[in-house]
């Protein structure tokens, strides 16, 4: 089994920037982001489900799923939202989790970073070797939102929330990037890091074993 590290954050800390400046090193990056697209993309059997479940409100014209409505109706502080996610999840996160797996048997590589935005929430560690978390302040994580996704501030707070708190979050890190200054910066935190984790993946490679 190949050595991995999770790579996770709140939501607009920089993840993304972080795992593009690892792959840049030749580490191969397993973006659950992206699987998460996959695997509801147009005609795939889990976006059947999630139509089933939630209606054409959360579907688009050209027959995709809109994420932005789906959003809409599972994030927030009501009971609806909560159970409306915990639904969305229980359809999602085996589809995900499956095909994580697969990617990464098939990457290869002598580490790899497992990109898991919900990795504490989740509750996933057993599925990698070592946490890294990227940490933004909240404030910044606001204005990057509105500044990406147009969301307005109750949307973006609303995102916040339904994370962990930063406090829990940098307490389930083995590793803690900070995505305050530029990107010489956050460069230079990276290229520390990858040089750990290739040697630690040397020693995971003679004996270790990943904790269950």
């Amino acid at each position: 089994m190949t050595y991995r590290v999770g790579l996770t954050g709140g939501i607009a800390s920089g993840k993304s920037t972080v795992a593009s400046l690892f792959a840049a090193l030749g580490v191969p990056v397993i973006d659950t982001d992206q699987i998460a697209r996959d695997v509801v993309a147009p005609g795939t059997g889990l976006l059947a489900k999630i139509r089933a479940e939630f209606g054409d409100a959360v579907m688009a014209p050209d027959g995709s799923l809109d994420r932005r409505a789906l959003r809409s109706r599972v994030f927030g502080d009501s009971a609806e939202a909560t159970a409306a996610r915990r639904k969305l999840e229980a359809l999602t996160h085996p589809a995900i989790r499956a095909e994580m797996e697969a990617r990464s048997a098939r990457a290869g590589g002598p580490y790899q970073i497992l990109a898991i935005p919900l990795l504490v929430e989740g509750g996933s560690r057993s599925h990698v070797d070592r946490v890294l978390v990227v940490d933004a302040d909240e404030a910044t994580q606001v204005r990057r939102l509105q500044a990406r996704d147009g969301s307005t501030l109750a949307e973006a707070r609303a995102l916040l929330a339904a994370q962990a708190d930063r406090a829990a979050r940098c307490a389930a890190a083995d590793d803690l990037i900070t995505n305050e200054g530029d990107l010489g910066a956050l460069a230079a935190q990276v290229e520390r890091l990858h040089a750990a984790y290739l040697a630690a993946a040397g020693v995971y490679e003679s004996g270790g074993r990943r904790a269950q």
